[in-house]
């Protein structure tokens, strides 16, 4: 690091903590050449995450409005709100971890409906008929007779 009074490029750390729940490092440093101290702060440089919507809009990725889709589906089920977090967080990391700075929300509820799936087959219905946009009983049917032939196809090859 280079030093803020001499501009020497030699300094070391004297003193190293954490702040803010640990999303902040602080460091002390001394110049070798002018014997001056100096505070850095590292911390992780994010970059926010755009879900486009539908009809084009842009929002950022929200977390507690994920949650809060995924527990409408999820109410008076047999699913814990850990379990829901979970998911959240997964989603999140994934979304993160992929290096685009925009996502989809269709492929943002594709993934709600991957991972809800696997846990609750009724929470899944009744995130995929609000995700998709069920008009009227027959595209629910379809989602049903699809998911029944994925059932007994996974069956047949055990």
């Amino acid at each position: 690091m280079k030093c803020p009074f001499c501009n020497n490029d030699d300094t070391k750390v004297i003193d190293s903590r954490s702040q803010d729940d640990n999303a902040t490092i602080r460091r002390r440093r001394l110049c070798d050449n002018c014997g001056k101290r100096f505070t850095t702060y590292e911390r992780i440089d994010t970059i926010p995450m755009t879900v486009i919507k539908n009809n084009g809009t842009r929002e950022t990725f929200d977390k507690n409005k994920l949650l809060g889709g995924i527990m409408k589906s999820c109410n008076k089920r047999p699913i814990t709100v850990k379990q829901m977090e979970e998911i959240v967080d997964d989603i999140e990391n994934a979304v993160m971890s992929s290096m685009e700075k925009e996502i989809a929300s269709k492929d943002v509820g594709t993934m709600v409906m991957d991972r809800l799936k696997v846990i609750d087959e009724i929470a899944y219905v009744r995130f995929a008929s609000v995700y998709r946009q069920f008009t009227d009983i027959n595209t629910f049917m379809d989602e049903l007779t699809k998911m029944l032939n994925e059932k007994n196809d996974g069956k047949s090859q055990d």
